[in-house]
This record gives C-alpha cells, sequence and structure tokens, in this order.
C-alpha cells in the first residue's frame, strides 16, 4: 500500500510530534540535547516501544521505575529519542538550590514536598501542569531509588494513580534498566567533596564499560474502569500501573532475574522482595 501524501494543510504525524517538542521551552531543549551527549558518552542507549500518536498532545503521565541516581538523565535522552520534552516531578529540595531550582523552575518541572504538610499540593501542580500545555509530566511511582534485593519495582504509592484519576491523563509505563551501572547509590545526602568525589569516581569506571542504558517504553494502562473518588480505586490504578512498568521490565533484564550482575556494594536493601515480581 502506498501511503498518499500531505496536503500543505494536512501535516504529517512525523510533523505533528516535531511541532509538540519544539514547543517545549528552548531552554530546556537545549538542555536534553547536552543530556543526549553525556548519555552517549556514559553508555549505550537502546529505547524500544513508543507513545501512542493518539495520545499525544493530551494530558500525560509517563510512569518510570527508578533504579539509579543517573536513571532520570537516561529517561530524559530516551524521550528525546521519541520527541517528548517531559517535566519531571521532583522533589522540592531540589528546587530549593540556588541554581538547580532556577533550572527546574526554568523548564517548566513540577515540585513536590515530601513528608511536609504542603505535600498534597502536588497533586494540583501536576493536574495545573497537565492542562497548562501539552507536555507529559514523568514520576516515579516507586518515590525513591528502588531498595528491592534485586532491584525490582518496589510496592509503589497511589501518587500517580491519583493523579491520573483526578485529571483523566493516560499513564504510558516506562521501564528501565542499566542506569544503576553508570553510578553507585552513594549515600542517602551528599555532605562533603569525599562524597562527591565517591558518585564521580565510579561515574569515570562507567565511561569505560559503557554499559547498555535499556528503556521501554509500554502500551497505555488501561484505567477507564476506575475513579477518582471510588475507594480503593487508586490502590487498583497504582497496582496495574505497576505491573505494567514490572511487565516492561522482564524482557529487558531477562538474562538478570535475580541478583543484578552488576553489584554495588554502597547500595542498601530491604528484606521485602517486590510484590510485582515475575
Amino acid at each position: 500500500m502506498v501511503a498518499l501524501p500531505s496536503g500543505p494543510h494536512e501535516p504529517t504525524r512525523r510533523n505533528d510530534r516535531e511541532n509538540l517538542f519544539r514547543d517545549a521551552p528552548l531552554f530546556w531543549r537545549a538542555l536534553m540535547w547536552v543530556d543526549r551527549a553525556i548519555i552517549g558518552l556514559t553508555g549505550r542507549l537502546e529505547v524500544t516501544g513508543d507513545v501512542p500518536d493518539e495520545v499525544r498532545g493530551k494530558p500525560l503521565l509517563l510512569a518510570a521505575n527508578h533504579i539509579g541516581n543517573i536513571d532520570p538523565l537516561v529517561l530524559i535522552a530516551a524521550c528525546r529519542t521519541r520527541r517528548l520534552a517531559p517535566r519531571f516531578l521532583a522533589t522540592g529540595g531540589l528546587f530549593d538550590t540556588l541554581v538547580l531550582g532556577k533550572v527546574l523552575s526554568r523548564c517548566g518541572h513540577v515540585r513536590a514536598d515530601r513528608g511536609k504538610s504542603t505535600a498534597g499540593e502536588a497533586l494540583g501542580r501536576v493536574i495545573a501542569a497537565l492542562t497548562s500545555d501539552h507536555h507529559p509530566v514523568l514520576m516515579y511511582p516507586e518515590g525513591r531509588i528502588t531498595l528491592e534485593p534485586d532491584m525490582w519495582p518496589e510496592h509503589g504509592k497511589t501518587g500517580v494513580a491519583r493523579m491520573a484519576l483526578a485529571s483523566g491523563a493516560t499513564v504510558v509505563p516506562i521501564s528501565q534498566w542499566g542506569a544503576h551501572e553508570t553510578m553507585c547509590y552513594g549515600m542517602v545526602r551528599v555532605e562533603s567533596a569525599h562524597d562527591v568525589w565517591i558518585l564521580f569516581a565510579s561515574w569515570l569506571r562507567a565511561l569505560v564499560r559503557r554499559p547498555k542504558l535499556k528503556v521501554h517504553f509500554g502500551a497505555p494502562v488501561e484505567l477507564g474502569d476506575l475513579a477518582a473518588d471510588r475507594v480503593g480505586d487508586a490502590a487498583r490504578a497504582r497496582d496495574r500501573i505497576m505491573r505494567a512498568i514490572t511487565a516492561g521490565l522482564v524482557p529487558l533484564r531477562a538474562d538478570e532475574p535475580g541478583a543484578p550482575n552488576h553489584q554495588d556494594p554502597t547500595r542498601p536493601a530491604t528484606n521485602k522482595p517486590s510484590p510485582w515480581r515475575p
């Protein structure tokens, strides 16, 4: 079958994607270009799957598993290959830093104050972000780098689910593997130059190994039968999202179903196995 050419007022789907991407702040797109160069130096990025054209330009949440300090940069690079310019839901402490805070605000990222009386305001901020423009918001349902013994996704929180049900946004699961090899877990809080050096030195070692950085965009999660005001539906939505992320992760780590081949002695682990692991 031969595709008919588009008329002068009928942009192709590729052009639609490009127009949506180029509508993101120029500064953010420039930083995404720099990020792609850094990730290209760090490892070998492999991206599979995609976000369907029919949900682009509409309220969209990207829900990803969290496996390491550098995986936000890997996700940014992966999104760029799919012509997406996501806003991250980031902890308020990052917004309070002098330089990074200004960068995050200028690029349209969304603040979440964990453990504070204002934590609930994140729901309203995400809904406002989703309705203010067409760029997706990227979130980690686990809320932290996984401490599951074998690095499968943790139980997860209901935040992403509640935001999706309240806004009517589509949720696309993202699964990733390999970013944990690019930088060690290090310490919970960086408090000295020595702490910074530990992280930086582990990244330098990754430049030699150049691990595979695998990212998969899964099919949208079906949440149409759930409601924001129905008791238990937020938990049901969370479960579906976490299962979708795990399903996409299984083939990415097919040769590492148990303990990861790359062992990080600085990473703590809980004694709670993932409820989602196969």
